[in-house]
């Protein structure tokens, strides 16, 4: 047995209860695959006849490329974790499922956070300005660091230090505060202004460079993210299509991946920011045959469909409304990537003109009970 696939990792947040986000902590990696593929399995076992694929495994540590830390503690000792149950701040620095320079700039941020004077927001009296911490990591190391503040009261002495944090940490590429003037839970709020750095940070995956902007949506994994471009790619090519639908192509990674000569691919996405970055790469890798459009998915015209569509929706999945859109095209072909094997049964059942040819599933998120899957659905006869 690959001793990777049998190891066991150890959480010390877990092991003292401190920190139980990650549900399957202690469990061999091979029992936590095996329990995923049972749970795929069962939900879409309406189609026996489907081909399931080998799985794509993760590395069981180190694999999260974004790090969304709450602020608690003080100016003085802040704390990036959660909080308790009292809503004190829990330092998690050394949550092992981060990718190793997310945890390492944590020490240089904090000592930012201290010398500029950003008091933690503070739940229980509203008070404080600095509510979360936002920070991604690029395939080459490069971060983009995100303060989400409650106003603009710390936002001089933030710039007056900012060199000295730009000198501790050379890999940040981009630096911004966020505003969530609120009292609610949510991550970040809609205003962003930048402090350092350009507009976008450059994933690369790959030959493929995508361009991330502060509130781009992108996979957690990145190496998983790779296998799950790659495998879609592959799927295009062999049916060799003339036109391809990413819908919900958010920075267009599904759609610059499947882009080959001759073919054309269109992307359609709700977030104009994501559209931008998504042309941006685009126009950076000379592909003039893939476009893309700010556009409601549900709002698809079916007169001329593509050969293939490619939907990757969030986990509420497709809906009503979509699924009636689709069965009524003529493509024959849809790959479908689900983060939510349930709504992802909903949706095939909903279209019973296709039927699911091959299923892989891709650990997307070790030591929890998530993961990717993506399903070839082909029209019947």
């Amino acid at each position: 047995m690959d001793a990777a696939l049998s190891a066991v990792m150890q959480c010390g947040y877990y092991d003292r209860g401190v920190c139980r986000s990650c549900t399957l902590m202690g469990t061999p990696y091979d029992a936590q695959l095996a329990g995923k593929m049972e749970h795929a399995r069962g939900l879409l076992s309406a189609w026996p006849d489907a081909v399931w694929l080998e799985p794509m495994t993760s590395r069981p540590e180190g694999f999260r490329n974004k790090a969304k830390m709450v602020v608690g503690g003080s100016a003085d000792a802040p704390t990036l974790g959660i909080l308790d149950a009292a809503l004190h701040g829990v330092d998690l620095v050394g949550c092992g499922i981060l990718a190793a320079g997310l945890r390492a700039a944590f020490a240089p941020i904090k000592a930012f956070i201290s010398r500029a004077n950003i008091a933690p927001y503070d739940i229980p009296t509203r008070r404080g300005e600095l509510k979360n911490l936002l920070l991604t990591q690029s395939s080459d190391g490069e971060l983009m660091l995100r303060f989400v503040l409650r106003s603009t009261e710390a936002l001089g002495r933030m710039r007056k230090h900012l060199a000295s944090l730009l000198a501790e940490l050379p890999q940040l590429a981009i630096v911004t505060v966020n505003f969530l003037p609120e009292h609610k839970a949510v991550l970040e709020g809609d205003e962003e202004i930048a402090l350092a750095g350009g507009d976008t940070l450059s994933m690369r995956l790959g030959e493929v460079y995508l361009h991330l902007r502060p509130a781009s949506f992108f996979q957690t994994n990145t190496e998983i993210a790779i296998g799950l471009y790659a495998q879609a790619r592959e799927w295009v090519d062999e049916i060799a299509p003339q036109s391809v639908w990413d819908l919900y192509c958010g920075v267009g990674g599904f759609a610059l991946h499947v882009a080959a000569p001759g073919r054309r691919v269109h992307g359609i996405e709700i977030s104009a920011p994501a559209v931008a970055s998504a042309r941006l790469s685009a126009s950076d890798a000379g592909l003039a045959d893939v476009t893309f459009s700010v556009g409601d998915a549900t709002a698809l015209p079916v007169a001329q469909p593509p050969d293939v569509i490619i939907v990757n929706p969030p986990r509420r999945g497709l809906g009503e409304k979509l699924c009636q859109t689709l069965e009524a095209t003529a493509a024959q072909t849809i790959i479908y990537s689900s983060c939510n094997a349930v709504t992802l049964a909903r949706d095939i059942a909903a279209m019973p003109s296709y039927m699911p040819s091959r299923i892989r599933l891709f650990d997307m998120f070790p030591q929890t009970d998530h993961y990717e899957a993506m399903v070839l659905l082909v029209r019947r006869p």
